[in-house]
C-alpha cells in the first residue's frame, strides 16, 4: 500500500468551469486540471511533451488543453492531437502521450488518483449528510504549513483547543474528562466522556437545555478526520476535513462543517463559516509555528496520554509509508483521563 493509492480532493466542482485551467499538487506531483469531453475532469501531469512549459497555463480549446508556449494540443486522454508547427504534416504518434491520472466526482468535490493501479479499488470518502434534506454544508478551504500527520492529529485534538481557541472554542477550566481510544482496520475512533457545555461563544445556542453530550471523533486512512457532536434533537453537528499533502510540508485543507439546526439552519451559516474560519485560521497559526520547528529540529516528541490519539494516527501513516496495509495493525483500546 502507498499514498498514491488514495484519492485524493485536487478542486470544488465548482471551481472546474468548462474553460478553466487549474494548476495543482498532490504528493509533490504537479497536475493541470480541465474538463474535457462530456464535462468530466481531467488530470494530467502539468508539464508540456515538447519543451517542458506548464500546461496549467495554457487555455482549453474544444475541450482539450493547448500548451501556452508552441501550441501543442492535448485531448482528454493526454494524446497530442495537433502540433502548430507541423500544420498539415501533423501524424498522431503514441510516443506523444502525457500522463493522465484517473479522476472522480463525488459530493461536489473532483478527486484524483496518483496510482496508476491499485492492489485494492478505494473510493473516495462521502462526505457525512451532504446535499441530505434538513442538513445543512458549510465549506471553508485552507492551506498550512505542516504535514498531513500533524494536520490530521490537530483536527481531532481536544488539548489544544483551550490554549489556541480560548474562548472561541472552550476555556480552560481543569475539567476531568475520558476518552476511549481505538486503533482498528486503519482507523481511530475516540469517544468522550463526561463533556458539558464547555463549548466556546456558542455553547448556549448549540446546547441551549444542557443535554447530554455524545462527541465522536474518527480518524480514517489516510488523511480523513471527522469530529462529531450531538447534543439533542436539531443540534447536530460534523466537522469533516481532508487533508491533502501538497509537499512534504504542505497540506491544502478542504473542511465541510455540516450541522441540523431545525428552522436555524439557513440563517446560522453565516455564523458556522466566519467562527469554523476563525477556528481554523487559529490552527494554521500555530501549525506553522509548529512545522518551523520541525524543520529545524525534527519530529522527536514527548507524549503523554492523552496523545493516545496522535500516536495512532501516526503508526497508520508510518505503515502506509513503509510500503505496509495499516489494518494488519494490532487492534487496540485505550482509555484515558485528561484535563482541559
Amino acid at each position: 500500500m502507498k499514498f498514491e493509492d488514495f484519492w485524493y480532493i485536487i478542486a470544488l466542482s465548482e471551481q472546474l468551469q468548462p474553460k478553466t485551467v487549474l494548476a495543482r499538487t498532490v504528493l509533490g506531483e504537479w497536475l493541470a486540471i480541465f474538463r474535457g469531453e462530456n464535462g468530466e475532469p481531467v488530470a494530467l501531469r502539468d508539464r508540456c511533451l515538447h519543451r517542458n512549459s506548464r500546461l496549467s497555463v495554457g487555455k482549453v480549446c474544444n475541450h482539450a488543453l493547448q500548451c501556452p508556449y508552441h501550441g501543442w494540443v492535448y485531448d482528454s486522454h493526454g494524446k497530442v492531437i495537433a502540433v502548430p508547427s507541423e500544420g498539415d504534416n501533423f501524424k498522431p504518434s503514441p510516443h506523444r502521450q502525457a500522463k493522465v491520472y484517473a479522476t472522480k466526482e463525488q459530493d461536489g468535490y473532483v478527486y484524483v488518483r496518483l496510482a496508476d493501479s491499485s492492489s485494492e479499488d478505494f473510493t473516495p470518502f462521502p462526505m457525512p449528510y451532504y446535499g441530505q434534506p434538513g442538513w445543512e454544508t458549510v465549506r471553508v478551504i485552507n492551506r498550512f504549513q505542516n504535514n498531513v500527520t500533524n494536520c490530521a492529529e490537530n483536527f481531532i485534538d481536544i488539548p489544544h483547543t483551550a490554549s489556541v481557541h480560548p474562548g472561541v472554542f472552550r476555556t480552560s477550566r481543569k475539567q476531568k474528562l475520558e476518552m476511549t481510544v481505538e486503533r482498528k482496520d486503519g482507523s481511530v475512533l475516540v469517544e468522550y466522556q463526561n463533556e458539558t457545555t464547555n463549548l466556546g461563544w456558542y455553547a448556549g445556542f448549540l446546547n441551549a437545555q444542557g443535554t447530554k453530550i455524545e462527541h465522536i471523533d474518527r480518524f480514517y486512512m489516510p488523511n480523513i478526520t471527522s469530529v462529531e457532536y450531538k447534543m439533542g434533537k436539531n443540534r447536530r453537528l460534523l466537522i469533516t476535513s481532508q487533508s491533502i499533502p501538497e509537499t512534504d510540508n504542505t497540506t491544502l485543507v478542504y473542511t465541510d462543517v455540516t450541522y441540523n439546526y431545525g428552522i436555524w439552519n439557513w440563517f446560522a451559516r453565516p455564523f458556522v463559516w466566519w467562527t469554523a474560519q476563525h477556528i481554523i485560521g487559529q490552527d494554521v497559526k500555530i501549525l506553522g509555528i509548529q512545522g518551523e520547528a520541525i524543520a529545524k529540529y525534527g519530529t522527536k516528541f514527548q507524549n503523554t496520554p492523552a496523545d493516545t490519539i496522535h500516536v495512532f494516527v501516526e503508526s497508520i501513516r508510518d505503515a502506509i509509508a513503509a510500503g505496509e496495509d495499516p489494518r494488519s495493525l494490532s487492534h487496540q483500546s485505550v482509555k484515558v483521563t485528561f484535563w482541559v
